[in-house]
């Protein structure tokens, strides 16, 4: 192999890394495919407005198909359920794919709807399971599911929880489910499954139609404000996330930005998904279950006023690393951030507890105000010399004022130490292995004093 191609080759994979680590900026699939998930179950022929649920749905599913028939950002597919096998068969696995996606299948979709007669059961589960073949896998589309049924599940098995999985797996996005004829009692329980709309009457069902497309074709834009202690929009740099709010992954993420003129700049999302939108302040605000609507600008605010915090100690390198400091709201064991000794940290204003990680450890409350930074003064450390010659065992006690003691740590083995140590009282207690019995332990009481050392020797017996 020539120098010259070898070189050229070593030339093209560095390309080809700096390609591959560049940032990649969020953004939407410009393409969509929709399936339709249709009941073909018996129960659709019951009587709806002078006609029937069925001819009803074939006659607005017919009309939206055909108005989709110029826009090439679309793939329409057709899954129907309970129409092959009659109910009295009870046939769970009655579902087919009439028309898969492709380009200009809108007839194709129109003539199969015309054809179809309900008579079946109701397997929703079942068909869930099997559109999970029905979509290309392709990233450059979105694939969305509307599911038109007048009926909850018939066969074994749980709609909403074959529905979570095939989302966590990115198989489709949120689906919408729309009842027809149903009554509100079962908004719980097709929620699980995906955005239920409740179509009481045909035209109901045709606003509902149109909705469905609204949220998943038009550009949708959502600012958000921070709020800061006086409720006005003027915090910024966090980072914010827009979770799945069913599988839990981040779906949208941007660090807050504010133009020259203060005013929060707008991200495009995707107003199928329902959102857990949360501010990465510390600790973090969070905001449940938030739904977008599609083809707007969308506002959510957040309650994020922040002050900062800063711990200083001198010579805490005598520690031999930086001083961790273990933060939690009150009252709590959770640490809500770890933050060095020296660091200056933003906090959501409010009553705070810090474990600082000396030694002995070192508890304070402090209370974070907004736009100003809390700083905390701790006593220099000063070191202990532990010098012995034999192995043995010990521990470590401070001496507190009223002549109580509180543990600071058991010496084992090999004592001689070095540790930098917070100013106070002590008392040191040791015996030697070799030492045959309890009475030949030592105790020593010292003082440390910020910047000096103290030196300990341990003879044993």
């Amino acid at each position: 192999m020539s120098a010259k191609l070898t070189c050229f080759m070593v030339l093209a994979l560095f390309l080809s890394l700096q390609t591959n680590g560049q940032k990649q900026y969020q953004q939407i699939p410009e393409k969509t495919r929709i399936l339709f998930l249709l009941d073909g179950s018996g129960s659709m022929l019951g009587p709806w407005e002078g006609t029937t649920r069925m001819g009803a749905a074939k006659r607005l599913l017919s009309d939206l198909v055909d108005s989709l028939r110029n826009d090439t950002r679309v793939e329409l597919a057709l899954r129907v359920y309970g129409h092959q096998y009659h109910r009295r068969l009870q046939n769970c696995r009655d579902t087919k794919l009439e028309v898969g996606f492709s380009r200009d299948n809108h007839d194709n979709i129109i003539r199969k709807l015309r054809a179809i007669t309900p008579q079946g059961t109701t397997p929703i589960s079942y068909s869930l399971q099997e559109l999970e073949k029905d979509f290309p896998d392709d990233p450059s589309f979105r694939n969305i599911v509307i599911i038109i049924t007048d009926g909850l599940e018939s066969c074994e098995g749980d709609p909403c929880e074959v529905s979570r999985a095939l989302q966590k797996k990115q198989i489709f996005l949120r689906p919408f489910v729309i009842g027809l004829g149903m009554n509100r009692s079962f908004n719980e329980q097709f929620n699980c499954l995906g955005r239920f709309f409740d179509a009481t009457n045909i035209n109901d069902f045709h606003q509902v139609l149109n909705h469905t497309l609204e949220q998943t074709l038009d550009r949708t834009t959502v600012s958000v404000e921070l709020l800061d202690h006086q409720d006005t929009p003027g915090e910024t740099n966090v980072d914010v996330t827009f979770l799945n709010s069913v599988t839990g992954q981040s779906a949208f993420e941007f660090v807050h930005y504010r133009d020259s003129r203060g005013r929060p700049d707008s991200v495009v999302v995707d107003a199928v998904l329902l959102y857990d939108v949360i501010a990465n302040t510390i600790p973090p605000v969070r905001k449940r279950n938030v739904q977008f609507m599609g083809g707007q600008h969308n506002i959510i605010t957040m309650n994020t006023p922040q002050g900062n915090l800063r711990v200083n100690q001198k010579n805490h390198t005598e520690y031999g690393g930086p001083v961790q400091i273990l933060v939690r709201s009150p009252g709590s064991a959770a640490v809500v951030n770890v933050q060095r000794i020296g660091e200056s940290t933003k906090y959501l204003i409010g009553p705070y507890e810090l474990e600082i990680l000396t030694l002995p450890r070192i508890r304070r409350k402090v209370d974070i105000t907004h736009d100003h930074t809390t700083s905390l003064d701790i006593p220099a450390p000063g070191v202990l010399n532990i010098n012995t010659n034999v192995p043995g065992h010990g521990t470590i006690f401070e001496i507190n004022s009223d002549g109580t003691q509180r543990w600071v740590l058991n010496l084992e083995g090999s004592t001689r130490k070095t540790m930098g140590i917070q100013p106070g009282q002590y008392k040191l207690v040791f015996r030697a292995e070799n030492a045959k019995g309890s009475k030949f332990t030592e105790i020593h009481n010292f003082n440390i004093s910020p910047g000096i050392t103290k030196n300990i020797n341990l003879f044993g017996q």
